[in-house]
This record gives C-alpha cells, sequence and structure tokens, in this order.
C-alpha cells in the first residue's frame, strides 16, 4: 500500500531564502531532501527528470537508481510554491517500471544467462490528454561487452509497459565507435503543450559527432522529435553544447528540457567536475535549419542566493504564481551519495 509523507515535518527539509538571478528569470529559493530519506520502503535519491500535471497538482519524478537500491521507479509529489520560494514538498506515491512482461526491473547481473541488464532511467514527461508516462533509458555499454540500447517506452501511471517509441539507428549502442556513448545518451524528455510531439535529448554527441566537449571545444548533441500518435521520429535538431566549465577533467551535457511551445524550450546544460556547473538557456527552432538557436537565461553557478548547487538535472514548468510568473522547478540528482543534495529549485519568468 502506498503511503503520504510530509516532507516539512517528517523529515526536516532545509530552505535558501530568495535572490534575483536576472530580471526576466528569477531564482526565488530552494527545499533540500535529506540524505538517505525514505519513502515507502524506498530510498529517495538520483531524481533526474520532474514532470508536472495542472489537474491534480502532482509532480511526477524519475529516479536514476537501476534497481540496485530499489526498482527502478517513479515518484510522484506535491510542491507548495509561493512568490517566496518552496513552502513545503510532500512526497505521495510512488511506482515500480515494469518491463515488457509487467514485472519490476531486476538489478545488473552479468553472469547471468543471458545476461540481466536493467535500464538507466533519466527523462519524465506526463501526458495529461492521454493519461500515461514517457520515460528514457540511457541503455548500456559495459567494456565487458554487455549492450542495451536506449529507449523511450510509454507506461501508464502504474509504470506498466504500454509501447515503446522507433529509436532511430544512430542512437543504439554498437560495438565499435559508432552510435551512442556511454552515459551520454537519451536524457532529456518533454511533451509539447499540444500534445503532438515529444522531444527527446541525447546527453552528448554520438561517436559520428565528434568528441565529447572539454574545457577548449563545445560539442553538438542530438535532439530527435517523435509524433506521439505514431511513435515515429519525424524530425532530428542539432543543440550546441557549451565548453566544460566544471573544472579540469569535468564534463558538460544537456541533462533536460521542457518546451515552452512546439518550436522553443527550456535547455538544462549540467557539468559535473571539481565543481558544478549549471546553465539554462532558452533554445529554438530556426526555420529551414536542423540546428538549434540558444540564449542563456541563467547561469546558476553565479546566481547569488543560489546555495548549495548540485547536480541538476531536471526541469518542468508549474503553476502560475501569484503574481501571474510562470514557476519553472528544478531537481537535483544526488547520485544517492551523502556528500551530495537533493534539492527543489524555483525559478519564476
Amino acid at each position: 500500500m502506498l503511503r503520504r509523507i510530509l516532507l516539512a515535518g517528517a523529515l526536516t527539509l532545509s530552505a535558501c531564502g530568495s535572490a534575483q538571478a536576472a530580471p526576466d528569470f528569477a531564482y526565488l529559493g530552494q527545499r533540500q531532501v535529506p540524505h538517505a530519506a525514505m519513502f515507502d520502503g524506498t530510498v529517495i535519491g538520483g531524481l533526474s527528470g520532474i514532470s508536472y500535471d495542472a489537474a491534480t497538482g502532482l509532480y511526477y519524478l524519475v529516479s536514476d537508481d537501476r534497481s540496485a537500491k530499489n526498482p527502478a521507479r517513479f515518484y510522484t509529489a506535491r510542491i507548495a510554491l509561493s512568490d517566496n520560494g518552496i513552502d513545503d514538498v510532500q512526497f505521495v506515491s510512488t511506482r515500480p517500471w515494469l518491463d515488457r512482461d509487467g514485472r519490476p526491473f531486476a538489478p545488473l547481473d552479468t553472469a547471468a544467462q543471458p545476461p540481466v541488464v536493467p535500464p538507466d532511467p533519466e527523462g519524465i514527461a506526463f501526458d495529461a490528454r492521454r493519461q500515461r508516462l514517457y520515460w528514457t533509458s540511457e541503455g548500456e555499454r559495459r567494456d565487458d561487452g554487455t549492450r542495451l540500447d536506449p529507449w523511450v517506452r510509454i507506461a501508464g501511471l502504474d509504470g506498466g509497459y504500454l509501447g515503446e517509441f522507433d529509436l532511430p539507428p544512430q542512437l543504439r549502442m554498437s560495438d565499435s565507435e559508432h552510435g551512442a556513448r556511454q552515459n551520454s545518451a537519451l536524457e532529456g524528455l518533454s511533451l509539447t503543450p499540444d500534445g503532438r510531439h515529444l522531444w527527446a535529448a541525447m546527453e552528448g554527441p554520438i561517436f559520428e559527432d565528434g568528441a565529447s566537449p572539454d574545457e577548449q571545444h563545445g560539442a553538438s548533441t542530438r535532439i530527435t522529435r517523435y509524433d506521439v500518435d505514431t511513435g515515429v521520429a519525424d524530425a532530428e535538431y542539432r543543440y550546441p553544447l557549451d565548453p566544460v566549465s566544471a573544472g579540469p577533467g569535468g564534463d558538460n551535457g544537456l541533462s533536460d528540457l521542457v518546451a515552452l511551445d512546439d518550436a522553443t524550450f527550456l535547455v538544462i546544460e549540467r557539468g559535473y567536475g571539481t565543481h558544478t556547473a549549471v546553465r539554462i538557456y532558452r533554445a529554438g527552432v530556426i526555420a529551414g535549419s536542423s540546428e538549434l538557436s540558444k540564449t542563456l537565461l541563467a547561469d546558476l553557478t553565479t546566481t547569488p542566493g543560489l546555495s548549495p548547487l548540485d547536480n541538476i538535472e531536471g526541469i518542468t514548468l508549474g503553476p502560475r504564481l501569484v503574481d501571474g510568473r510562470q514557476s519553472v522547478i528544478l531537481v537535483s540528482d544526488d547520485n544517492f551519495s551523502p556528500t551530495q543534495t537533493t534539492q527543489f529549485v524555483l525559478f519564476a519568468m
């Protein structure tokens, strides 16, 4: 039976005061979840994507736990917002993702025959009209030859398997330097407001698109547009990633996006190295081009009052605030590490 827990009471949350990041994209505050907090027998952590259901006021959150701590799963939560920040966060339910046979995913076991390879859940999108969920897995590309292609799957609100979108061949895993890289595949996911298209973003470049970003050079990653009714990819665009700014040996990738309309998005670029670097861009389709434009909205690394800043991986539009501004909610992936933080961050646009 699902339990409901009020994190603001049963689990002590910390909040940061409000401050402005930019005139048209203002930071309002954050709430943090204590490390290793439990809900319904599961460890809250690894929150890598977030999507909002305006009709019920619920937020859907995907954990990137690969069935190592608990079965691969998602949560629902309520997030109380005000013009002064996030008042509290309530986790309401959790469900495991189910495989084609209706079973939760088992932990990784490469010694089994055939090997048991769980998904790497990263993105989530709620479909209000069809009352279902879409979710991504980055797949697997291990040095021992274990392979699992990335995917975009369809699930019921109970986590049950309903289908899968077609994966373009160039995004599959291979045994040579072609296709998707390990831990750099399907990461971001967003449904357009009209429900016609689903956009799925790769975290970093496939092998054919060149090297991953470094401190001197950016890179190009791919965003695929799907027709929701057919499940077929009908367009593909290139998104330009910044060079690495998270310190020597760090990385930079696209961690999530949210559609403002059928051709405009908010995009998170997140770097992780000696420190965390997070930027939010407004990106858009350029008529007659396969390249997306982008304009910086906020550099969270230098946003006054936003401390700490952790591994931001999810973004969604919430409700309008009392003053009429659009709320934008971010969530961080703590990697289940005691040195990191699960945080919900609020901006007003």
